[in-house]
């Protein structure tokens, strides 16, 4: 049996593995209890942007375009590890960053290839899977934008990006198991909402974070459309802490406030 499962993993294209693989791929862990177990910090910064903390004290950004960034005191000094972004308008990418951040990477196309990166900063691995956007023009942008999803803590965390369309089962292999999943609500300058609510139920996240919502109007809308399947908790406070024990038994959204 384990020879055949070999044998079937080596048949799996690369791009299938891009991701956070599926349950059974991964190395068996036995998981103690909540408080034995590595957590990972979640910060909403407003806009798309969130701030992620490893265990081991790594920090990244999200569709990091200088405006959206943490705000601590201690962080005025501290610039984040690494940032991603994503080409849909200045409020989701900078050309003009920080040079202290050493790890940028650009969810766009811009040379020959897609953008393609499996990077590696202490206990955090970040991939991306390329996806068209609209443009300006109502044309297409061939690979404008980055799914990135964030390994760390035992967890998988993707952020859409600026998605402007339902994903392909290829694109759903790509990704792998997603625990945590950011979306953008806005109903209209990414995908409207029911959309998005398809592509929830396309990836099955225990967690669902709403984000780039504009209004709480545009957000409570957003909840409405999962109250029938996934349990709903608004919270006053911007973070919340997640491990792997932690992870709500029912599917759950869970509205962060911010800045927008």
């Amino acid at each position: 049996m384990a020879l055949l499962f070999l044998a079937l993993l080596l048949l799996v294209p690369r791009l299938a593995l891009a991701g956070c693989g599926p349950i059974a791929m991964g190395e068996p862990r036995i998981w103690l209890t909540a408080a034995a177990e590595p957590s990972l910090r979640i910060t909403f910064l407003g806009h798309a942007s969130f701030l992620l903390e490893t265990p081991g004290g790594v920090r990244a950004v999200t569709d990091y375009s200088g405006i959206f960034a943490p705000t601590d005191p201690p962080d005025l000094v501290t610039p984040p590890d690494l940032v991603t972004m994503n080409h849909a308008h200045d409020s989701h990418y900078t050309l003009f960053v920080d040079p202290r951040i050493k790890h940028v990477l650009h969810g766009w196309q811009e040379g020959p290839k897609p953008p393609s990166y499996d990077v590696h900063v202490g206990d955090l691995r970040v991939t991306n899977l390329a996806t068209n956007i609209r443009n300006w023009n109502g044309g297409t942008e061939i690979n404008g934008n980055s799914i990135f999803v964030f390994e760390a803590a035992g967890l998988c965390v993707a952020h859409l990006g600026h998605l402007h369309h339902l994903l392909e089962p290829a694109d759903l292999d790509a990704l792998g198991r997603i625990d945590i999943l950011m979306v953008m609500v806005d109903g209209g300058y990414s995908l409207g909402q029911r959309d998005a609510r398809a592509v929830v139920e396309q990836i099955h996240p225990r967690v669902v974070l709403p984000t780039h919502y504009f209004s709480r109007d545009r957000l409570a809308s957003f909840l409405e459309t999962m109250r029938d399947a996934y349990a709903i908790q608004v919270q006053d406070n911007p973070t919340v802490v997640l491990s792997r024990a932690t992870l709500p038994e029912r599917p759950t959204a869970i509205a962060l406030p911010g800045p927008h």
